[in-house]
């Protein structure tokens, strides 16, 4: 046990048995799950809590433990529930609460949007103070998600003109060239979340009218050279996949009144072998340019299913162990035959 730990006690009022099962969960599994994360023993007895750990941290837990109670009046707690609670939180911001950081809130049509954690507060945050902003991350982090959230908050202001959905045209195991349509009509299905992320928005009427108006408009990469978009913001998704050509092209084709989102993973990149990713280039590029923002995400800012967290962090390990760990089954039997010679 940490010499620093000590013991912090509270008292969840008014108890409610019923309130008090559905906090703790099935055999204790949302507290133990809370225990786990936050690096505190949790001891209980009925409403009386005890909370053994670093002072700040006790603390924390007991916010959070509180607002989790509350909650319990009006919806049933599962893990899944407690994972996106302490995604919003954040540990970071449960041991080093920031006020200021957790005023960022995004209108829409539909209501408003806060983002989840700390890294989703400086995301937003960056996207609002520079013209030019990175999200570079693995996937169900919120960064494509939150991106068309400030372009919609943008456009309901009429701070900007219109909304530009871009996206490399190049295949994740796919052919394009089979698919019906001309390169706007094969990309389209590519570009889905970001049209989920304005229906939910807008709602699918105004995303229909935008779009026929081009308030929004969807822009293959391809098509982008030679033109000079003002008063826009701009998504390019899945920038892993452009070239360095294309980054470049991309980045200079920004106009006056503009602001421009880039997301991306660098662990999916899907280009030709010996093709450099034009997201890593530019990362050692404008790495130090001011006016410009990078957010780097990582698998504990995942807030979809507490399953995609451990999934990334899995392949995170599998990616990093030493080569010589990495062999295959005919490695492994040196009289094996390869079938595919």
């Amino acid at each position: 046990m940490n010499t620093d730990a000590t013991a912090h006690r509270f008292t969840l009022e008014p108890f409610e048995a019923n309130r008090f099962a559905n906090l703790c969960g099935q055999f204790d599994e949302n507290i133990r799950l809370i225990e786990g994360r936050l690096g505190l023993e949790i001891r209980n007895r009925g409403n009386q809590f005890e909370l053994i750990g670093a002072s700040d941290k006790a603390k924390a837990a007991e916010q959070l433990l509180r607002r989790l109670y509350r909650e319990s009046a009006a919806s049933e707690l599962s893990p899944d529930t407690v994972h996106l609670f302490l995604q919003e939180s954040g540990m970071e911001e449960l041991v080093n609460p920031s006020p200021t950081d957790h005023n960022v809130a995004l209108r829409t049509r539909k209501g408003m949007i806060k983002p989840r954690g700390a890294n989703q507060q400086r995301y937003v945050k960056s996207i609002l103070d520079h013209d030019i902003n990175f999200g570079i991350g693995p996937a169900g982090t919120g960064k494509t998600y939150l991106a068309v959230a400030c372009a919609v908050d943008a456009l309901e202001r009429e701070q900007i003109r219109r909304i530009l959905l871009v996206r490399p045209a190049v295949e994740a195991g796919e052919k394009l060239g089979f698919l019906p349509g001309d390169l706007a009509q094969k990309i389209d299905p590519y570009l889905r979340p970001l049209y989920d992320a304005l229906y939910e928005m807008l709602g699918f009427e105004n995303v229909a009218r935008l779009i026929e108006k081009q308030v929004i408009e969807v822009a293959p990469l391809a098509y982008m050279r030679g033109r000079t978009l003002n008063n826009s913001f701009i998504i390019l998704d899945e920038s892993q996949n452009t070239t360095v050509e294309q980054m470049k092209m991309f980045l200079t084709r920004i106009g006056f009144g503009s602001t421009a989102v880039i997301t991306g993973d660098i662990t999916q990149i899907d280009l030709p072998r010996g093709t450099r990713s034009g997201l890593t280039h530019v990362i050692d590029v404008l790495r130090d340019v001011p006016g410009i923002g990078f957010t780097h995400f990582q698998s504990k800012d995942v807030v979809r299913h507490p399953l995609v967290q451990r999934i990334v962090e899995a392949y995170d390990r599998f990616d990093n162990r030493p080569v010589a760990s990495q062999s295959t089954p005919a490695d492994n039997n040196p009289g094996a035959i390869d079938n595919d010679a």
